[in-house]
C-alpha cells in the first residue's frame, strides 16, 4: 500500500530536502481511540475521542472491533485499515447538497507567519458513483456547531460573530478516484495565528463542486474513507541551513526535456513500496524542483516482463503513483507533476537475468518548463 509518514534524513555528501516536520498537532490522528466500539451509522461524534461533527451530517466511524461497522467490509464497499483499526467515512457530495464533516481541536494555536503542512489519506468508497476533485480544509478560532445538513458555506460561517477562519482547498485530478488504495492528500500554508480547530470536508454546494461520474446513471454521491490526519509545522533546519550557502540549492542541474532515471528508485519483484534509498533520490529531485518553481516533472514507471501485460500495467501505474505521492508529501504542487505507467513494454536490459529484470523495474523522469 502507500508509504506511511516518512522523514528526510541528512546523509553526508547527499543533497537532501532541507525542511523538517515537527510533532503532529492532531489528537487521535488515525481514529484509534474511541469512546465506544461503533455499532451503527452516523455515530462518529459519540464514538471517536477528541473528534466531532460541526453539522448535523451523520459522519460514520468504522473499526475492526465491530461486526456491524467493522473493517475491511462495510456498507459502502471494502477498504482495509492500513493505519490501525479505525477510520472515518463521510459524504463529500450527495443529492440536495447533503454534506458530512469531521472536526478536531489542535493541541495548541498555530503561530502567525509560520508554515504548516496538513496531510491525510483518503480512499473513494467502491459504491460511490461520483468522485470529487477538491477537499476543503477549514481552520477556525472557535469550535463550529451548525444545525444544518447541507454545505457549511461561507454564508453560514460568517453569521458567527467573532470567529476567525483560514480556508484552503486541495485539488488533484489523478488521485481522488482510487477505490483500492489509500491516497495521500497534502498542502502547505501560512498560519494567521488564530487557528485552534480544523474541519475537513466539502464546503461547496453541488453546483460549485468539481466532480466527475464514476458510473453510468450516477444519482447518489461521493463517499470517502479518511484516515491518518496530520498537521505539522514545517521548519528550516538551522544546522543544515548554516552549512549550505544559498547557491547550493541550485547546484544540481538536470538537462530539460531529457529522460533521466532515478538512481535508487528500483523495486523488489512484484512490489511498489518505496525503499529508503529511493526516498533519498526523490528528495534530491524535489529540492531541485522546489528551488526552480518554473519547472514541472513527468514520471514514467516500468516493470520487467514477468507476469501478464495487464498486471504489469497495473504495477507500473502503482510505482508511478508511489513516487508521485511522495513528491506531493514533500510539498510539490500536484499541478507540477504527471505520471504514466508503461508496464514491461520499454525494457532497457535483458529480461533473461535477474540483474536485467531489476534494471527494468525502474522509474524515469523528464523535467521541463511549465506549460
Amino acid at each position: 500500500m502507500v508509504a506511511k509518514y516518512t522523514y528526510c534524513v541528512l546523509l553526508a555528501f547527499f543533497w537532501c530536502n532541507i525542511t523538517l516536520l515537527s510533532q503532529n498537532l492532531i489528537q487521535n490522528p488515525s481514529f484509534e481511540q474511541y469512546n465506544a466500539c461503533p455499532e451503527r451509522l452516523g455515530n462518529f461524534e459519540s464514538d471517536v475521542t477528541h473528534w466531532s461533527t460541526p453539522t448535523k451530517g451523520s459522519t460514520d466511524y468504522f473499526n475492526g472491533c465491530s461486526t456491524i461497522m467493522g473493517t475491511p467490509e462495510n456498507f459502502n464497499g471494502t477498504q482495509p485499515s492500513d493505519f490501525g483499526s479505525g477510520y472515518a467515512g463521510l459524504y463529500l457530495y450527495a443529492p440536495n447538497d447533503y454534506r458530512e464533516y469531521v472536526q478536531v481541536p489542535l493541541t495548541h494555536t498555530l503561530e502567525k507567519g509560520k508554515t504548516y503542512q496538513v496531510t491525510f489519506y483518503v480512499s473513494l468508497a467502491e459504491r460511490s458513483d461520483f468522485a470529487v476533485k477538491d477537499f476543503g480544509v477549514l481552520f477556525s478560532k472557535d469550535s463550529l456547531s451548525f444545525n444544518i445538513k447541507k454545505e457549511l458555506s461561507k454564508m453560514h460561517r460568517y453569521k458567527i460573530v467573532g470567529n476567525a477562519y483560514n480556508y484552503m482547498e486541495i485539488g488533484y485530478t489523478n488521485f481522488y478516484k482510487d477505490t483500492r488504495d489509500w491516497v495521500l492528500v497534502s498542502t502547505r500554508f501560512e498560519a494567521k495565528g488564530s487557528e485552534n480547530y480544523m474541519t475537513i470536508g466539502n464546503f461547496k454546494n453541488n453546483a460549485g463542486t468539481r466532480k466527475f461520474k464514476t458510473k453510468k446513471g450516477a444519482r447518489q454521491g461521493a463517499y470517502y474513507y479518511l484516515d491518518m490526519v496530520a498537521l505539522k509545522e514545517v521548519r528550516l533546519s538551522e544546522a543544515i541551513a548554516s552549512s549550505m550557502p544559498d547557491t547550493d540549492l541550485k547546484a544540481e542541474n538536470y538537462e530539460l526535456d531529457k529522460i533521466h532515471i532515478f538512481e535508487s528508485v528500483l523495486f523488489n519483484f512484484d512490489e511498489f513500496k518505496l525503499l529508503d534509498a529511493a526516498k533519498t533520490d526523490v528528495e534530491k529531485i524535489y529540492s531541485y524542483l522546489d528551488a526552480n518553481e518554473s519547472l514541472q516533472i513527468n514520471v514514467d514507471g516500468h516493470t520487467d516482463n514477468i507476469g501478464t501485460s495487464t498486471y504489469n500495467q497495473y504495477l507500473s501505474d502503482k510505482r508511478c503513483s508511489a513516487v508521485a505521492q511522495y513528491f506531493i508529501e514533500l510539498g510539490l504542487s500536484e499541478d507540477r507533476i504527471s505520471w504514466k505507467g508503461h508496464g514491461g513494454t520499454v525494457p532497457i536490459a535483458s529480461n533473461d537475468t535477474e540483474d536485467g529484470r531489476q534494471k527494468n523495474r525502474r522509474v524515469a523522469f523528464v523535467i521541463s518548463k511549465k506549460d
